[in-house]
């Protein structure tokens, strides 16, 4: 029981509170409202970091960017992004005061590429035409892979934490499909409607499609990983039908491309086709694109098909459409852009997080369209790939491809390894995940909102846990 002068300073305190909130909201300063909260999820993230990264997975989708109430003065995802600022501290400082962390995470490739991806980040933040802009966009970077990944790592060493990481994630996307399909109904699914119908949770529908799209393989994964009881059998039914269902009026044609380039991904990994089989198809495709160009270029140019249509086939050939379709044709420019870029600072790049801020004068005004800008302020590069070319020169793009080709070697390692089970099926979901956002970051970049990122760099981590616990129990196998 509290003592009496306990008591006394809790109701003075809340007094005080009472009192300041009451000061604060007659004077519009709306934040103050968000303290109690704060303090609260600032409690539990020092405490129990594990639940502080559980939390995070099911808020990501959720969260709100303070940019849209603060005219763009702020950009800061809540509550998801203070939590992992506490926990890149809290993480840091306990693995120097008492270490934590598995040790074979720091002999692991994607450990050592994600590195030296961070160390280039420091390195062209330095040299950078914009180097506060660049220094925090190298501290996101940090916030979300040392808690999520390294940590992460730590944390799903167990089975029930790794169910909990997706499963939370699931229903927080879940809950912002109802919500999206439920608003857009109002306006009969529309086509125009369908590019915001999804705010304040997404900014717009590109990236709202690419995680409807992100979370459709774990829910078959799910589906398929075990024999269900009936009630999760229904349920599972019903989530993967609102996902399909919102993937479609998502009208985002990258993700519907996504969704294929995994179905592609999983019929190589089940039928086993090797390699060298998979080179040679992309040789000669490459070949045959190199030497018939001109006539793809032509038929390109004929592709009238605009992505405004609301029937699917069309649209998915609206995606080939270089000569009316806006969307396009705005892509095309930022791609250019992104390399005349590279072109003039091939090295260090412009820095980190500057493309927005660099991009207008290197747009050709024949690439110009009716949704173009002089002022480059309409956002990055649209591709996780050219982006970091422009911004951290050639090493910084290599870099990347180095990291996302680690990825997938280890996770179809993993696969090809694991013993038969629901882990087993589990790996390939998350790989075939992994394949729609990767296939995705040809024609857009998110990876720098928690919307992706929490999502991509936890399952990472997921898999580089289940490897280390394979690698043990091989050892402790080979030893016996």
């Amino acid at each position: 029981m509290k003592s009496p002068v306990a008591n006394r300073w809790i109701i003075l305190s809340a007094l005080i509170f009472i009192a300041l909130n009451f000061y604060f909201t007659l004077d519009s300063q709306w934040l103050f409202n968000f303290i109690p909260f704060a303090l609260i999820i600032g409690f539990f993230t020092i405490f129990r970091m594990d639940w502080a990264l559980l939390f995070v997975a099911f808020s990501a989708p959720l969260s709100f960017n303070l940019e849209y109430l603060t005219d763009g003065r702020l950009g800061l995802f809540l509550p998801t992004e203070p939590i992992l600022a506490m926990l890149l501290v809290l993480v840091m400082a306990k693995e120097l005061y008492k270490p934590f962390l598995p040790r074979a995470l720091f002999s692991h490739p994607i450990f050592w590429a994600i590195a030296f991806y961070l160390f280039w980040l420091f390195v062209t933040s330095i040299t950078s035409t914009h180097p506060v802009a660049s220094f925090k966009f190298l501290l996101v970077r940090l916030w979300f892979f040392i808690p999520i990944l390294f940590f992460g790592v730590f944390l799903f060493k167990d089975q029930k934490n790794r169910n909990r990481f997706l499963w939370l994630y699931i229903i927080g996307m879940s809950i912002v499909i109802f919500y999206t399909l439920l608003n857009h109904a109002q306006y009969g699914f529309g086509e125009k409607e369908g590019h915001w119908v999804m705010w304040p949770f997404f900014k717009d529908h590109t990236g709202y499609g690419a995680m409807v799209a992100f979370i459709i393989p774990l829910l078959f994964g799910f589906f398929f990983s075990k024999k269900q009881t009936p009630l999760m059998q229904v349920t599972l039914g019903i989530l993967i039908t609102l996902s399909l269902i919102g993937l479609y009026f998502s009208y985002t044609r990258a993700a519907w491309v996504s969704i294929i380039g995994a179905i592609l991904v999983l019929l190589v990994i089940k039928f086993k086709i090797h390699f060298k089989y998979l080179a040679a198809i992309g040789v000669i495709a490459l070949g045959v694109v190199f030497v018939r160009w001109d006539k793809i270029n032509m038929e390109m140019a004929r592709n009238k098909s605009e992505h405004t249509t609301e029937e699917f086939g069309e649209r998915l050939q609206s995606a080939t459409n270089v000569t009316s379709d806006a969307s396009n044709l705005e892509r095309i420019n930022r791609w250019t852009s992104a390399v005349e870029m590279f072109k003039d600072r091939p090295w260090f790049g412009f820095g980190p997080g500057t493309y927005a801020m660099e991009y207008a004068p290197y747009q050709d005004p024949e690439n110009l369209t009716i949704i173009s800008t002089n002022f480059g302020n309409m956002g990055n590069a649209h591709s996780e790939y050219l982006g970091p070319l422009a911004e951290t020169g050639w090493i910084g793009a290599v870099s990347v491809l180095v990291l996302v080709a680690l990825i997938f070697y280890h996770g179809v390692s993993l696969y090809i390894r694991y013993p038969e089970g629901e882990t087993k099926t589990m790996i390939l979901a998350m790989i075939l995940a992994l394949v729609t956002y990767f296939t995705h970051g040809i024609l857009n970049n998110y990876l720098d909102t928690d919307k992706s990122a929490v999502p991509v760099w936890g399952v990472v981590a997921i898999l580089i846990a289940l490897e280390i616990q394979l690698n043990e129990q091989e050892k402790q196998k080979a030893i016996s």
